[in-house]
């Protein structure tokens, strides 16, 4: 792995002292201004970034992993987070969190805060909004200063770096086919979070299954949580429909207070799944059948990853390590 450049580097490179490199860096009226464009320009052509902590430090490595996640309320995001900290914890590390909170603009002050700080490298869940508007300029600039990242759950393919994904797809396949196997005829995809890359799979695999049994496709995309109500009651009055798969843990439990609230029985008229074993499944009332993502795997999966590139010199190729789902069978499903 290439390492960072020091100010004792630019300092070789330009000819003059350590301290004349940190003044010129740092604008100071002690340097000439010839002097001060030059040492810019080389620190820029080697892409020089200011670290104030490790300046302090003897060896290159902090032990420290930057990690950015989208959302905190989320249990997925929760439990991905304990499986990072745990396996960080394990190999000797220490995690700096960050909270996009779905900005494009929170994430990109975090990925700066990391590339100016004292981390070794970061692992990041992109954010909604960054997917939305394909601006991942940032990222680009992670890797230009030789920062290495690992992305798990919501990749970006245009984006160089070893990701740890789950195989949505397939998940959302098998969902579909267990509920068709039970005994299930008009199944609806219910997509809260088509904005992102994994709703966007997890539909493609519930499409896939649906037209290989040549089942009708029924999909509902609310923008919001609070819009699910509103677009799950024209279905229950106007359609005949037997089964939920929801893409994401907390829409699949919203759809089951909405179905009974309008006389549904759960699992007996309509049964329903969705995605991540979290609490929240487990103590629903009826208990939700789960498209188990194993969250702490993915956590140590991707803690893992990075520490293989930031301790191996003879790591080229970029990893792609994919995370298979299994269903959880619990009580808002039956077979008929």
């Amino acid at each position: 792995m290439q390492s960072k450049i020091t100010l004792k580097d630019l300092a070789n490179l330009a000819g003059v002292s350590i301290s004349t490199v940190s003044k010129a860096l740092n604008d100071s009226p002690e340097i000439g201004e010839k002097t001060r464009v030059k040492i810019k320009e080389i620190a820029e052509s080697y892409n020089y970034v200011p670290n104030n902590i490790a300046r302090s430090l003897k060896s290159k490595s902090t032990k420290i992993i930057g990690v950015i996640i989208p959302a905190i309320l989320l249990e997925f995001f929760s439990k991905v987070l304990y499986g990072i900290e745990m396996e960080a914890t394990r190999l000797g590390y220490k995690i700096v969190i960050c909270l996009s909170n779905e900005s494009h603009q929170k994430e990109v002050e975090s990925i700066d805060t990391f590339i100016n700080g004292s981390v070794d490298g970061i692992i990041l869940s992109v954010a909604e909004e960054t997917q939305k508007i394909k601006d991942y300029s940032h990222f680009q600039k992670t890797l230009k200063y030789n920062v290495p990242m690992v992305m798990f759950d919501r990749v970006i393919d245009e984006i160089t770096c070893d990701k740890v994904t789950v195989d949505d797809f397939d998940g959302a396949f098998k969902a579909t086919n267990f509920l068709l196997e039970i005994g299930c005829e008009n199944v609806v995809f219910l997509n809260v979070i088509s904005n992102i890359s994994v709703g966007q799979l997890r539909e493609q695999g519930y499409v896939s299954a649906m037209q290989k049994s040549d089942r009708e496709v029924k999909i509902l995309t609310p923008q919001h949580y609070n819009e699910i109500e509103k677009e799950l009651l024209p279905v229950f009055k106007n359609e005949k429909i037997d089964a939920i798969l929801a893409a994401d843990e907390y829409s699949a439990v919203l759809a089951m207070n909405v179905a009974r609230m309008n006389g549904y029985d759960i699992p007996k008229d309509i049964s329903v799944i969705g995605f991540t074993n979290g609490l929240i499944s487990e103590h629903a009332i009826p208990s939700l059948t789960v498209v188990s993502q194993h969250a702490e795997n993915i956590g140590k999966q991707a803690v893992s990853s990075l520490i293989n590139r930031l301790e191996s010199e003879t790591i080229t190729e970029t990893t792609n390590t994919v995370v298979k789902t299994n269903i959880v069978e619990r009580n808002s499903t039956r077979r008929k």
